[in-house]
């Protein structure tokens, strides 16, 4: 008879995912992970496939709460700028915590590609959410005249997530949100 889970996984997700984005992937040893856990390495195992497993599901937990959460900002403002402005600010505020951990997406680009096309698909599909958002802002911000109508919405929400890409290394080098602030007025200029 099978043995039934003896851990509630999407806690054990969630403290994975911090340890994951606290430390880094190659970083976090199976050993560190059923310790954090609570759980013994045939739990981790059975329940995750091993620690790619429980890493792919710690940015899957990313993407549905934290990034879901940041995109849900741009939802709920009208002033295209302002929701924006809002955004980059607190995802600088998030990536300088802890000393700088920067951002679990763009920290698993820089460490596990182009190795793992698994972690390139779960990026891409968090950027692609982020910039179809920002794009959707920005196209309704140039209906209501709040930006210059020769800027493309998709182009320039492009160049905002790759902007904030950037911001989020800068946080791991310059963990000092008010130095990188100052950065999101610059990157605002390109409304017009």
């Amino acid at each position: 008879m099978a043995r039934t889970r003896e851990f509630d996984t999407e806690a054990a997700v969630g403290r994975a995912m911090d340890l994951f984005w606290t430390r880094g992937y190659e970083a976090t040893s199976v050993r560190d992970l059923t310790r954090e856990l609570g759980i013994g390495q045939g739990s981790l195992y059975a329940a995750f496939g091993g620690k790619e497993g429980l890493y792919q599901a710690a940015l899957t937990h990313y993407r549905t709460t934290l990034a879901a959460a940041a995109l849900r900002t741009l939802e709920e403002g009208t002033d295209a700028r302002s929701v924006i402005r809002s955004l980059l600010v607190e995802r600088v505020r998030i990536a300088v915590e802890g000393g700088g951990r920067g951002c679990l997406a763009v920290n698993a680009a820089c460490e596990r590609l182009p190795e793992s096309p698994e972690v390139r698909r779960a990026v891409r599909d968090m950027q692609d959410a982020s910039r179809d958002a920002l794009a959707e802002v920005l196209r309704a911000a140039r209906e209501r005249g709040e930006i210059e109508p020769r800027h493309e919405p998709r182009t320039l929400a492009a160049y905002l997530v790759t902007f904030l890409n950037g911001l989020l290394v800068s946080a791991k080098v310059t963990p000092d949100a008010r130095a990188l602030e100052p950065l999101v007025e610059v990157a605002l200029v390109a409304l017009g």
